[in-house]
């Protein structure tokens, strides 16, 4: 049977400036593990620490701009483009322009603080 996600659940951000991070399936608002979808929102200048994630990570640009950076280089990621990141990949997001960015979020298997492994900052 199918299941109405009635709201997201706010979730906590990591970074140099607040986030905005509404998980509408995962680990936290479904206890789902396969999966996870969040709506994301990034003030102007926000750099998060880099990463090296146990999970894919989907990302549709919505609004603004995405700054993916990796060892194999640096992708700008605008409304209506997606990037995908690979599971052990070194990887940092920013959203250097003025404006920020908004973008969606599926990680497959779902985002956690123990599988995302974060530089120590």
């Amino acid at each position: 049977m199918p299941q109405l996600i009635a709201q997201p659940t706010r979730i906590a951000s990591a970074g140099n400036k607040p986030k905005l991070i509404d998980e509408f399936v995962g680990r936290v608002n479904t206890a789902t593990e396969a999966a996870s979808v969040a709506h994301m929102r990034s003030p102007g200048g926000w750099v998060e620490p880099g990463q090296t994630p146990e999970f894919d990570e989907y990302t549709v640009v919505l609004r603004g701009l995405l700054r993916v950076e990796s060892k194999g280089g640096m992708f700008d990621v605008r409304p209506g483009q997606a990037i995908i990141t690979h599971r052990g990949e070194w990887i940092r997001y920013s959203t250097p322009e003025p404006e920020g960015a908004e973008y969606i979020a599926i990680c497959l298997p779902a985002f956690s603080m123990d599988i995302v492994h974060r530089d120590a900052v």
